[in-house]
């Protein structure tokens, strides 16, 4: 069953095409890897998803509603989706615990008991039990994109969307916050990750979608794209990564 459909997806900005009638599915539990060279339009695509941007055309579908239809509630279709972008975007003056219940207790209505029982849970899983009460800025960047990813499933997302969350991290966290989004998919969490990590994305990605100009050129399961890719953009596009050492 697919959870996410976006068909014709097309975005401009000032005149300037980001998502060019672009066509993409995801499946229950499959993690999808978005690469492609800064521009393409992969982290447009994951603000369309989450409705921070409006369609010039096309439709987003999550588990077959049109959610991209401008008469749809965004707040009511962000609860069910979870978003991490590339800088933290936690509230300096709100301690762990409260950044990761702040959502659960204002927006679901949780009790702040079961909402702090939850978030102990979560933040323990990835090894940050006893940074509860820290403020994020006595966080390495590594801790705070792991609490980020907390915030975003403390809502119980039913699809997580992932904005190049490695890229504003030392090459030494990178490994922390990658080990993070290997668990969530041993979990079966349906993911959609823009990336520029390609080993990572080869490793943990069930599909991988190469974009340029705002299209999916080539899209299929990793070994196949990455080993014997058939679009000579694709091609193009990795022989360059391959010689910068990033593959």
């Amino acid at each position: 069953m697919a959870v996410l459909t976006c068909q014709g997806v097309r975005k401009e900005f000032g005149g300037r095409v980001v998502l060019d009638g672009l066509d993409l599915t995801v499946d229950e539990h499959q993690v999808v890897a978005l690469i492609g060279a800064s521009g393409s339009g992969k982290s447009t695509l994951l603000r369309c998803v989450n409705l921070l941007e409006e369609l010039d055309d096309g439709t987003i579908t999550l588990d077959g509603e049109e959610i991209s239809d401008p008469r749809v509630d965004p707040d009511r279709v962000r609860r069910r989706i979870g978003m991490v972008f590339q800088s933290y975007n936690l509230f300096p003056h709100l301690s762990v615990l409260e950044n990761v219940t702040l959502a659960p207790r204002r927006v679901h209505r949780r009790a702040r008991a079961d909402a702090e029982a939850q978030a102990r849970e979560l933040l323990a899983r990835v090894g940050l039990a006893d940074r509860a009460d820290a403020y994020p800025d006595r966080l390495s960047g590594g801790q705070q994109q792991r609490v980020a990813i907390v915030r975003a499933l403390a809502n119980s997302p039913r699809l997580m969307l992932l904005d190049e969350v490695t890229s504003a991290l030392d090459p030494e966290l990178v490994g922390e916050v990658l080990a993070m989004i290997r668990d969530l998919k041993a979990d079966g969490m349906t993911m959609v990750l823009a990336t520029h990590e390609m080993g990572f994305a080869r490793e943990v990605a069930d599909q991988v979608c190469f974009l340029d100009a705002g299209r999916v050129v080539e899209a299929g399961p990793p070994a196949r794209v990455f080993g014997e890719p058939t679009q000579p953009r694709t091609r193009q596009f990795l022989r360059r990564i391959i010689e910068a050492g990033r593959l």
